[in-house]
């Protein structure tokens, strides 16, 4: 269904760490209404990568309660584990190893240390610390981060395999806000770098894919404005958006400024 395929058999895969996925699309899998919506609007989305918070999310930590697993199979989904709810690199190192263990050895993960329970901003200090100790332990990590290229460029240096940086702060929906830094992230990086949070309407991914990202992270239904109430819709809408604006990055536009000559 949505699992990864030989990079040689697509015409335009997204590529993390040598593996290919045809959707450049990754979905959250929090807080919808159960585990059935979480599986239809998914599948909507066309999205092969979804994320999970370790820390609310059963993967076989409560054995009396329903797991994920069992609704999106990891035959059929590449998981993410992430350390949402992490405000210091021992909290976040721990529970991506947690992950690591529910996941039967699963390396790929991503690395979230909050800064606080406000803003939700990322705690950089502590995010380059706990990155160092998770790439030296053999995980494979794709980093939330600020839009600093910087710390985008250390965090690559480190030995992530993906650079996500926030759009606007997580569950505000308010699209890209700086544009220029993460346009200067993307010209500098190796390895691909994903729109992590903010994105509130199909048209806020197709921006970023204008500009030159190579996926973008949604949340479907985590908003703070309220529980989404078309879940399904959204991300299927999400999933067409991407194709939309990667076509015109990958044709190339036209030179900006006022026209001259004939």
């Amino acid at each position: 269904m949505n699992a990864p395929a030989d990079p040689a058999t697509l015409a335009d895969p997204l590529v993390i760490n040598g593996t290919a996925y045809r959707s450049r699309l990754l979905v959250g899998t929090g807080k919808y209404r159960d585990f059935a919506q979480t599986r239809e609007a998914v599948i909507a989305s066309g999205a092969q990568i979804v994320t999970v918070a370790i820390r609310r999310t059963n993967l076989g930590q409560d054995a009396n309660a329903p797991s994920l697993l069992d609704t999106l199979p990891p035959s059929e989904f590449t998981y993410l584990p992430n350390s949402a709810g992490c405000y210091t690199a021992d909290d976040a190192v721990r529970t991506l190893k947690l992950a690591r263990e529910l996941l039967d050895g699963h390396a790929l993960t991503k690395l979230e240390v909050l800064g606080d329970a406000n803003t939700l901003f990322p705690n950089v200090r502590e995010t380059l610390k706990a990155a160092e100790r998770l790439v030296a332990d053999g995980f494979q990590v794709m980093v939330y981060t600020s839009d600093d290229p910087i710390i985008a460029r250390e965090l690559e240096q480190i030995g992530c395999v993906a650079i996500m940086p926030l759009a606007s702060l997580i569950g505000s929906g308010m699209g890209i806000l700086n544009p220029w830094n993460l346009r200067l992230i993307i010209e500098q990086s190796k390895v691909p770098v994903l729109v992590d949070a903010g994105v509130g309407t199909a048209s806020d991914a197709a921006i970023a894919m204008e500009l030159g990202c190579a996926g973008v992270l949604t949340s479907g239904c985590s908003s703070r404005r309220g529980l989404d109430t078309a879940p399904v819709g959204r991300s299927a809408g999400a999933g067409n958006a991407l194709g939309h604006g990667r076509s015109p990055r990958r044709g190339g536009r036209p030179r900006r400024g006022p026209r001259r000559g004939g």
